[in-house]
């Protein structure tokens, strides 16, 4: 079953924390490998403009990156965000819905590199890419 308002195949994302609570709600849609991770544009996450804040899209860039990156390998990795880096391409409006497709570029034993998509309603609205420090194992 869906989570109300959401598009067929999304789950509440597994693992959250104060922050994400306070900018989510976050969601996740399994893939063959990896996941995508979607959120509703809400009034909360909206600029003076009327549109999607960047920070929104940024968090959600980080959000996905780091998570799917982390779970590519089992038992899944720790890593800290060591830079992250956004285009954004388009808007995104109150009620669109933003989903994240990443591409696990290299997972070594110290660094981590993922690039992301970051779509509102199928249309590109930011390209991401992000450099990890691998720090460990989940516990």
């Amino acid at each position: 079953m869906n989570p109300p308002d959401c598009p067929e195949g999304f789950k509440p994302l597994f693992r959250t924390s104060p922050f994400l609570d306070a900018t989510g709600p976050y969601f996740y849609k399994p893939l063959e490998e990896g996941f995508i991770v979607g959120l509703r544009v809400a009034a909360k996450h909206l600029n003076t403009s009327g549109t999607a804040h960047g920070g929104l899209l940024a968090t959600l860039a980080d959000v996905a990156l780091g998570y799917v990156t982390a779970m590519s390998q089992q038992p899944p990795v720790r890593m800290t965000t060591t830079n992250l880096g956004l285009d954004y391409v388009g808007v995104a409006h109150e009620g669109d819905w933003l989903q994240a497709h990443v591409s696990v570029v290299k997972l070594g034993s110290r660094l981590a590199f993922a690039n992301a998509l970051i779509a509102a309603n199928e249309v590109p609205v930011a390209t991401a890419r992000a450099t990890f420090l691998v720090i460990g194992s989940t516990p």
